[in-house]
């Protein structure tokens, strides 16, 4: 979404399974403070021509090196000459760190919402034991079914099984890694130093405070900015999806933060 006077851009990328269009309350909110924001629609989901299958799958390799890559050229295009961030909300806010970690060429800065690592040692332990029953559970059912019907679970979209095999091995080591890709994603995390804004919900127990330390542990940023946000700053419950509904105080954060940077590059070449 354009701002009308226009100081910054974002590119933004969906919690998993999320659609673009559950980001539009964000954008124009990010928009009427001068951000102009352009939201990522994830490959099998909403907008998307195509649907996870049995002879349709993909991973993070596919999303790192060709359609995250293909948003950041259109970005630079329809954002030219601005200064550009990523972020993403969850699973976004990862693979937006990975993005830069790999490209670190196509932004300046990178902001996190109810964003942390998903290792499960890094969870309080009702979730953590969520995730064990997943690392157990998921593979059975996506090699049953082809894909992970998450709407009918209660986890996710209808997600592709190798999305769910590289996100399943971070639940279990703590560390990135995309099958078909032969970079160590860990490696590029470690020369990222870019400034990062992270807000962290108070009651989101899907995105604890540690798991986002283990996270942003990953990277070069000496100082990343973190801001615990509860629900008297959203006006809504400060959990994992209740602050897309109320996004003023996000936006608000994002500008206020990208304001008190002492130095702005320009936008990507």
């Amino acid at each position: 979404m354009p701002a009308s006077e226009p100081r910054m851009g974002l590119v933004w990328l969906p919690a998993l399974g999320v659609p673009a269009r559950a980001y539009l309350a964000l954008a124009s909110q990010l928009a009427g403070q001068g951000i102009s924001t352009l939201v990522h629609e994830w490959r099998g989901i909403g907008s998307s021509s195509v649907r996870a299958s049995r002879g349709v799958d993909w991973g993070y390799a596919q999303l790192l090196s060709g359609d995250l890559p293909a948003t950041a050229a259109s970005a630079a295009s329809q954002l030219a000459g601005l200064p550009l961030c990523w972020g993403g909300h969850s699973l976004g806010g990862q693979l937006a760190t990975l993005h830069l970690a790999r490209r670190p060429q196509d932004g300046s800065g990178l902001v996190l919402v109810g964003s942390g690592a998903p290792y499960w040692r890094a969870q309080r332990p009702p979730i953590a034991a969520a995730l064990w029953a997943a690392m157990a559970g998921v593979p059975v059912l996506t090699a049953a079914m082809g894909f992970l019907p998450g709407r009918h679970i209660g986890f996710g979209g209808r997600e592709a099984r190798g999305v769910m095999r590289d996100w399943l091995r971070c639940v279990r080591t703590g560390r990135y890694h995309a099958d078909g890709l032969v970079e160590d994603l860990e490696a590029a995390l470690s020369r990222l130093n870019h400034p990062v804004l992270a807000l962290h919900l108070r009651d989101d127990a899907f995105g604890p405070r540690s798991a986002l330390d283990h996270l942003l542990g990953k990277l070069a940023t000496p100082s990343p900015s973190i801001v615990m946000l509860g629900p008297d700053h959203l006006q809504a419950p400060a959990d994992h999806f209740a602050w897309m509904k109320h996004p003023g105080r996000v936006a608000a954060e994002v500008d206020g933060w990208w304001a008190s940077l002492p130095h702005k590059a320009e936008g990507p070449a």
